[in-house]
């Protein structure tokens, strides 16, 4: 029996086992601030990693969750020969989900779909993850070093896991991030950037009955920026920005004295980025309403995902792999940012939404479809033995 015949039948094998895994993280708590909760999903990971003989390692996280590397031989020696001879599988433990979401809604398999907080994003894409390193521990036969890369941060931006994606991609030769595949069952071969910023405003606080003069009002100067701000929309090119959060004020019969607002810009090219920032930034400098005064803070970004030479030739084997599984593959854009743009921009070939098949992530509906699991593991696997014909 080939490595490639043993690997996928070990992998058709492991179903019931991927779905306890997958039952324990996702009724572990996990939301981006909650540090402890990804840790421990963190803990699962390296717990099972090492009990297939797979070596593992902590880079700690000061606020967020801590990321960790997995380490499995192939090909070239780490370190040695070509730089760029990682094969890396990444992915994200946190969700954005409130603590104690997984005790009100824990795991469930109705039919052929699985419910639960984070059981598509990305917590079966951990899984398959998790699953598709030990096969090739177990086998053998990867055509290089095998880079497992388990993040805690994405939902928010990535603000501490985006150094050490980085640092990584310099040595990938391809990415896979396993991020759910589309409800249609597609990969993603391109995703927009987006800035995620605050806006905090100073007025002056005076009663607005008897002394209405006095005051300079926070909430009035922040209702023209957010007009000027939305006016930069321009879908045409794929731009948009959004003010999804505001607050501010101190009582119904004041002057208000402060107000923020949070925007969320999304962006196709990479040039559009500093283009539209900087208009955010002379829309934050100028002050509508008198004597107000504005400060912006970026709190967290993603980098687009654009398709490359490269990108199309690890979709095409990807494709071709996944269609020995019985999956019909095809590769689409979405406005939803992702760890990959990272990897691409550090010039890491890079296919996105490898993931097990789910759908309306980030809401109460999240689901999982229970088929999808072992045939994109399958298909993962398949896709790296076979980097090398479509010289990669």
């Amino acid at each position: 029996m080939s490595t490639e015949a043993q690997i996928t039948a070990w992998l058709a094998s492991q179903k019931e086992a991927m779905l306890a895994e997958l039952a324990e993280m996702v009724n572990t708590d996990g939301g981006s601030y909650d540090k402890a909760g990804v840790d421990r999903t963190g803990a699962q990971v390296r717990r099972f990693l090492e009990s297939h003989g797979i070596r593992t390692e902590t880079v700690p996280g000061r606020n967020h969750g801590d990321c960790i590397r997995a380490f499995v031989e192939g090909g070239h020696a780490i370190g040695t020969g070509n730089q760029r001879s990682n094969i890396v599988l990444m992915g994200h433990r946190d969700t954005v989900f409130p603590r104690g979401e997984p005790e009100r809604r824990p795991f469930t398999i109705e039919g052929n779909r699985a419910y639960g907080p984070g059981v598509a994003d990305m917590k079966a894409g951990i899984v398959m993850n998790m699953f598709v390193l030990a096969a090739f521990k177990k086998f053998g036969g990867a055509p290089g070093p095998l880079v497992g890369l388990f993040t805690g941060d994405e939902e928010i931006g990535s603000p501490e896991g985006r150094p050490v994606i980085e640092a990584e991609a310099k040595y990938a030769r391809v990415v896979f991030n396993s991020e759910p595949g589309r409800a249609s069952g597609n990969v993603v071969k391109a995703r927009k950037g987006g800035v995620f910023s605050v806006v905090d405003i100073e007025g002056k606080a005076a009663h607005s009955g008897g002394n209405f003069e006095a005051g300079i009002s926070a909430i009035g100067e922040a209702a023209h920026k957010i007009v000027a701000i939305h006016a930069l929309t321009d879908l045409a090119r794929g731009i948009t920005l959004n003010v999804g959060l505001v607050q501010g004020g101190q009582s119904v019969n004041t002057v208000a004295p402060a107000c923020q607002f949070q925007i969320d810009l999304r962006y196709v090219e990479p040039d559009q980025r500093d283009e539209i920032m900087g208009r955010i930034h002379d829309i934050v400098a100028r002050a509508y309403v008198p004597g107000t005064r504005a400060r912006l803070t970026v709190k967290g970004e993603f980098l687009p995902l654009n398709p490359t030479p490269e990108s199309s030739r690890l979709f095409s084997i990807y494709q071709a792999s996944a269609a020995e599984s019985g999956l019909k593959v095809e590769a689409e854009f979405t406005g939803g940012c992702a760890d990959s743009g990272f990897t691409a921009a550090m010039g890491a070939p890079t296919l996105c939404g490898v993931g097990p098949v789910g759908g309306k992530a980030h809401s109460p509906e999240e689901y999982l479809e229970l088929d999808s699991v072992v045939p994109r593991a399958q298909a993962m696997a398949r896709a790296i033995l076979r980097l090398e014909q479509a010289g990669l």
